[in-house]
């Protein structure tokens, strides 16, 4: 199967299984969305949806937030892991929202990564999911899958992610990026995964057998 012709079937594919794609991060804004993105790294999901309840009934906005010790964030999200550096891009990123932005989430890449804990990653879920900014975040999912299916070399995220906005058509990136996440979670684990039984890896997937 040509690339190309990988590329539709995997769009047809995830737009079949996940016509819906509601964002598994719990948030009622910009700022919050933020801080759970941050809160995910090396987290589950489901984790941080049980944490940030707790972190949000003590500040429900950044300016609490800022009032807030930063241990007194680290014990609320410790169960999130990394919990020292986490609670220190908290409170630093609130401070620097009110001090520089407002108290607004900028819409901006530049703005965005230059606050503590905040890389492309977070920075790209943030633009595509909170301002509907095109972008295609790359997650573990997303680049263990975009290998799988021989659309990328899977040498970096930063090769994956440029390789997914090459060959997916740019209006769809916000919500593809999500099908692929929701996909890897429910079809195409990490190990053990059969590719002749997975919907995706059985017709366009790379002959491997991955344990």
């Amino acid at each position: 199967m040509k690339k190309a012709e990988k590329v539709e079937f995997v769009i047809n594919k995830l737009e079949e299984l996940y016509p819906e794609t509601p964002i598994p991060l719990d948030h009622s804004d910009a700022y919050t969305l933020l801080i759970a993105v941050l809160l995910s790294a090396q987290c589950t999901d489901e984790r941080v949806n049980q944490v940030t309840p707790h972190l949000f009934k003590k500040a429900k906005d950044v300016e609490e937030m800022a009032q807030l010790e930063v241990e007194e964030i680290k014990e609320i999200i410790r169960p999130c892991g990394l919990s020292p550096q986490k609670s220190k891009a908290i409170s630093g990123l609130s401070n620097i929202l009110i001090e520089k932005h407002n108290g607004e989430v900028p819409d901006n890449f530049k703005d965005l990564e230059a606050l503590p804990g905040v890389g492309h990653k977070t920075a790209s879920v943030v633009m595509s999911q909170a301002f509907g900014y095109p972008a295609f975040p790359v997650d573990t999912h997303i680049h263990r899958l975009i290998y799988r299916w021989g659309l990328s070399n899977g040498k970096n995220v930063e090769q994956t992610e440029k390789d997914c906005k090459r060959l997916f058509p740019k209006e769809l990136w916000n919500k593809l990026h999500l099908q692929i996440i929701y996909f890897g979670r429910e079809y195409c684990k990490a190990r053990p995964h059969e590719p002749s039984t997975c919907p995706i890896c059985s017709k366009v997937g790379r002959a491997t057998l991955f344990k």
